[in-house]
């Protein structure tokens, strides 16, 4: 009876475990060809645009397209107007490893707003690592469209506020230039995370705020709804490009991300959140979510929504 070598008998198995995995990582993100469809889509809604969901193409160019169909960065943004714009830029890492909101999406919306006349482009997030506006190479093309970057790490930045509409999150210390801006845009990846399961835009709420402690001592997904009350994004944009499967917020490597060259823009962050949570087969499954909608934030049924479709390629 003949034995295969043992070396090639691991080799077997770390390629059936890489195999098996990478199917898993696809499993877990949904193809949304429903939401997705070529337009025009025959059940296309008539009427005003309540999300767009655009494919296949670069994010810089899905970015233009998706606030095009929303009527345009001059709907959003006047001239002399303060922006705020508020992506995740919560770790030190790479673009490459979808941790953060990619440079290009953030870097493509201060253009617009710069195109549009604003006279004060802000972004900033409250970071969990130190370097993170460097390392995620977002300051850099911040700098190079026209912004400025902010630090989110001195509390002296931070007033506190009542938050009335809450029931958990009821005051919380939240960063001036949110309180002030005319324009306040959302703008985060999509992707798992291991306390609220999704990271969305109502997620990306907790950066504006200095004790995010607070959100996890108190029922976190009731406090990230309560927080959305704090300043309600004008604009809310969702990078699904590479959405992160697995091992949230952080991620461990690239083989945490699947490619669906996907971006959302809505100005209905509970309508953006249900599609994102969709594509990750979630649908209907994140509670916060669910609470935003049943506090009368926005709308989870996407059967409901006016969704333009569109695919670049």
């Amino acid at each position: 009876m003949s034995h295969k070598p043992s070396f090639i008998i691991m080799t077997n198995r770390r390629s059936f475990i890489k195999k098996t995995v990478a199917v898993g990582a696809v499993a877990a993100v949904s193809d949304f060809d429903k939401l997705l469809a070529q337009t025009p889509a025959p059940q296309q809604a008539k009427g005003a645009t309540d999300l767009v969901a655009v494919r296949d193409g670069s994010r810089a160019d899905m970015v233009k397209k998706a606030i095009e169909e929303l009527g345009g960065i001059k709907n959003f943004v006047k001239p002399d107007q303060k922006v705020v714009i508020k992506p995740n830029i919560g770790w030190n890492k790479g673009p490459e490893f979808g941790s953060n909101t990619h440079p290009e999406t953030v870097g493509a919306i201060v253009a617009l707003c710069k195109e549009a006349g604003a006279k004060d482009i802000v972004v900033f997030d409250h970071c969990c690592h130190d370097g993170a506006y460097e390392g995620s190479g977002i300051k850099e093309v911040v700098e190079k469209m026209g912004g400025r970057m902010v630090t989110g790490a001195d509390q002296k930045l931070y007033k506190e506020v009542d938050i009335p509409q809450g029931k958990k999150l009821t005051k919380a210390q939240v960063h001036q230039d949110v309180l002030d801006c005319d324009v306040f845009i959302t703008c985060p990846p999509l992707k798992h995370h291991s306390g609220s399961e999704m990271t969305a835009c109502m997620k990306n709420a907790m950066g504006i705020v200095w004790d995010r402690g607070a959100f996890h001592k108190n029922d976190l997904h009731q406090c990230i709804a309560d927080s959305v009350y704090i300043r309600k994004p004008d604009l809310c944009i969702l990078d699904a490009y590479m959405p992160m499967v697995r091992n949230g917020p952080v991620g461990k490597d690239k083989n945490d991300l699947v490619e669906r060259k996907t971006l959302m823009a809505s100005r209905d962050i509970v309508a953006i959140d249900a599609a994102g949570a969709a594509l990750l087969n979630q649908a209907g499954k994140i509670r916060h979510v669910q609470l935003g909608e049943e506090m009368g934030i926005g709308c989870a049924n996407l059967s409901k929504l006016n969704i333009k479709r569109l695919s670049l390629s």
